[in-house]
């Protein structure tokens, strides 16, 4: 288990992270999400110690990370798969590693086996694709076969099949019990990876919950509706005192707060034809788009939108979305 109480990290007037106390705990994928400048990234260092906190603790399996026996048998860690010595072999990089911890040197190449670099174990790793060099941070993680495993971004550069083996890698290693901890950007894949949610924006704890009560409780869910008799079906839903909002240029109507299955009886008993009737499922991007919105450090301003120029130049070979970008800054990182 890793807990935090009352975490605190300033660089000179500008708090990073304030007063965050929260449990990460076995048996679940823990998910960890905050906008660009949130503090995220200032948090997984101090719990390994890389930096060091203005005030409040970390403890690992109650113990500070600093005070762990062999550290990497109780927690692995990828923060940067660039930290690895680029003149040195996937092997020996992980050979390093091993040693410093009292890891039996087999441990090496049963992760790189793992992680599917068994081919490459000789070769340097600077010559490494991106998605290579992920797959020997994991496997840098995993050398200790520790308990506790914190992941930063753990899909950036892999393919398809590396990106679903990531997923199915934590999953599985939850299962046995073991606390995993994965931050990501990537809505779409915390949404099938992780179980629960830690949310932070400016340093402070927004949201510790589960994933399913999370989207529940900060977005939308609706029913959309098309028809070829649109008005005479707004006109009973209106007559049955329900709702229904036009969509501007889509031709349907969405409904807040009447299944689905009601709203198909209705048509049915009314004889009014249904070209869809579709149940819009909230999702994590749109939660998390809500619950965070105050806590945006850097707001980006397409033209039209306020804060955008008025008439910026752009060449004729530059798309209108891509021009009159402004980044806005609210504070430091």
């Amino acid at each position: 288990m890793i807990e935090l109480e009352a975490l605190t990290k300033r660089f000179g007037d500008k708090i990073a992270v304030d007063h965050l106390s929260f449990q990460v705990r076995p048996g679940v994928v823990t998910g960890f999400l905050g906008p660009n400048g949130a503090g995220k990234s200032t948090t997984m260092r101090m719990m390994l110690d890389l930096d060091n906190p203005t005030s409040g603790t970390v403890r690992i399996d109650g113990k500070h990370y600093r005070d762990l026996p062999e550290p990497l048998k109780h927690i692995g860690a990828l923060l940067d798969a660039k930290a690895m010595h680029g003149g040195r072999s996937a092997y020996n990089n992980l050979l390093c590693l091993a040693q410093s911890n009292r890891i039996p040197e087999r441990r090496v190449g049963e992760v790189l086996d793992l992680v599917g670099l068994s081919a490459v174990a000789k070769k340097k790793s600077k010559g490494f694709s991106l998605g290579m060099g992920q797959r020997l941070g994991i496997a840098a993680a995993l050398l200790g076969d520790p308990e506790i495993l914190m992941f930063d971004e753990p899909v950036n550069g892999l393919d398809p099949e590396g990106i679903l083996w990531i997923r199915n890698l934590m999953k599985g290693l939850a299962g046995e019990g073991r606390t995993i901890f994965v931050s990501s950007h990537l809505m779409s894949e915390m949404a099938l990876t992780a179980d629960h949610l830690i949310v932070i924006g400016q340093g402070k704890l927004l949201a510790d919950t589960s994933m399913s009560d999370f989207i529940h409780q900060n977005s939308r869910a609706y029913v959309r509706l098309r028809s070829p008799q649109q008005e005479q079906l707004k006109d009973l839903l209106h007559a049955q005192g329900i709702t229904a909002v036009e969509v501007p240029g889509a031709g349907a109507l969405e409904v807040d707060g009447v299944g689905a299955e009601r709203l198909g009886e209705l048509a049915a008993e009314h004889r009014i034809v249904l070209h869809e009737l579709s149940p819009q499922r909230a999702s994590l991007e749109e939660a998390f788009m809500r619950m965070t919105a105050d806590a945006v450090e850097y707001h980006a301003h397409a033209i039209g939108h306020p804060g955008a120029p008025d008439n910026p130049a752009r060449p004729a070979d530059v798309p209108a979305w891509g021009a009159g970008f402004d980044a806005t800054h609210k504070g430091g990182n």
